[in-house]
């Protein structure tokens, strides 16, 4: 009996959240990581699944169909990036410093602006999604299913914005795991009903686009029920998921600039949709691939960005600065060399992977091809996502937005049009369609020298004693 309580005990404990204020940073951070990455797998494997089904099952066309409307989901999804970041600095914070009080009204205050959020892009998205496909010119062979496709996420966007939200509460409070299980859960029924919509019942775009709604839900009513089990952390009363306006603004205030960062690099990606369409849907079904496998390559990143926000703000609520800067430094460094053996893999097995999306040689030539040309700045993104997570975790998500400013828009936009035009001849009339993956691989180096250089100069420990 001892024995199985000990088992229970354990599994508890990994359920749990988990106090970073102590112990060793680089072992804290890495074990935080750990389920975040492999919920990043899963979560790649989510947005994989459909591509592969809808390019196996219907065709080239519906893979490029999937693709050309990602841009602008994702530009209309900056309210609940904004709410998911701005919350989960401030849970981490108030975790930190044990304010039950403060730490249950920010976690209602988000439940109720996620509602009023998700009816607004309920509305809004169907609206303009079908003006916004035809302003980037995108081909008649695909625009009916791209907008299919909108429509039906943006009707089902409850269950996708309450997860990004409750999952980042979830982190916040040091509980990476329960997120990771629950999206575990959601992929593996996305992939099901995937197979059931499209392949059994041939609805094609528009079947992957409800699987990924209906799943979507499930994970954030696990995400819901897991919250509602944490008392003994902070209270969910009727009073406390009222909008109070202290956390509702300070919410905002937070996450806003990381809402306008995914909202200014979706511009610019719709900016650059733009001229990705010109070179035809050959090179719009590429990009796809290129991009899905471009979500394995920045998993490390992305987690490590995260796990580091999440330290960060809870050694700031307890006042700890001197472990902030120590936790930067090893985790950068382990972000870092996880990157580079993942890149490392993509580019020996990639091709593999790639002929998974479709049977056309050509096209897998070129996704590798595309591929080969982002890998080193694999490396330079993982300087990029930890160190801005250290800032955004202190309270300084400003010098983070004005990174992405600079280098989405002042300067990957001009670069991708500018060797586009210089890349002209009689055999290619608007130019080389490298210029796309040029340009990227180009901010994103830059953007890690700037983040460095801001990072050293220090303003983000500036903010970190105002939070506290």
């Amino acid at each position: 009996m001892s024995m199985n309580n000990t088992r229970f005990s354990k599994l508890q404990k990994l359920f749990a959240p988990v106090d970073m204020t102590a112990g060793n940073p680089g072992k804290q951070i890495v074990a935080f990581a750990i389920p975040m990455l492999i919920g990043n797998i899963a979560q790649q494997l989510y947005n994989t699944a459909d591509s592969v089904i809808v390019g196996r099952y219907v065709g080239d066309n519906a893979l490029a169909a999937v693709g050309s409307a990602s841009p602008i989901l994702n530009l209309l999804l900056v309210l609940f990036v904004g709410i998911s970041v701005g919350a989960g600095i401030m849970v981490s914070q108030y975790f930190g410093a044990k304010q039950r009080e403060d730490l249950s009204g920010t976690i209602g205050s988000c439940i109720t602006l996620t509602a009023i959020s998700s009816l607004f892009i309920m509305i809004i998205g169907p609206l303009v999604s079908g003006p916004l496909l035809s302003y980037l010119d995108t081909p008649e062979s695909i625009i009916g299913w791209c907008e299919s496709y909108l429509n039906i996420i943006f009707i089902g966007i409850v269950g996708m914005a309450y997860y990004n939200i409750l999952g980042g509460v979830l982190r916040g409070l040091g509980d990476s795991v329960s997120a990771l299980l629950y999206l575990l859960i959601a992929t593996i029924v996305n992939i099901v009903l995937d197979i059931l919509f499209v392949a059994s019942f041939g609805m094609g775009v528009a079947g992957v686009a409800l699987a990924t709604a209906i799943a979507q839900a499930l994970s954030a009513v696990l995400c819901f029920w897991k919250l509602l089990r944490m008392s003994d952390i902070f209270d969910m009363k009727k009073k406390y998921l009222k909008l109070h306006r202290k956390y509702a603004i300070t919410t905002i205030r937070l996450g806003l600039p990381s809402g306008l960062t995914q909202a200014i690099f979706s511009m610019a990606m719709i900016i650059v949709q733009s001229l990705t369409n010109s070179f035809g849907e050959m090179f719009i079904a590429a990009n796809v691939i290129v991009m899905r496998v471009d979500g394995f390559a920045m998993m490390p990143n992305f987690s490590f960005g995260t796990a580091m926000t999440t330290y960060a703000g809870q050694n700031v609520g307890a006042h700890e600065l001197e472990r902030v800067d120590e936790g930067a430094k090893q985790g950068t460094f382990i972000a870092m060399g996880v990157s580079a053996a993942i890149t490392a893999l993509i580019l020996i097995f990639g091709k593999y992977l790639m002929g998974i999306f479709t049977d056309t040689s050509e096209l897998v030539d070129m996704s590798m091809r595309m591929m080969r040309i982002l890998a080193v700045g694999y490396v330079a993104m993982a300087v990029t996502q930890s160190l801005s997570g250290v800032m955004r975790g202190a309270g300084d998500t400003m010098t983070p937005m004005w990174i992405s400013l600079i280098t989405t828009v002042a300067i990957r936009v001009p670069v991708a049009y500018g060797i586009a035009y210089l890349t002209r001849s009689e055999q290619y009339p608007g130019g080389r369609c490298e210029s796309i993956f040029f340009s990227l691989l180009f901010s994103w180096t830059l953007g890690a020298v700037v983040t460095f250089i801001c990072y050293r100069w220090g303003k983000w420990k500036q903010k970190a004693i105002e939070s506290v």
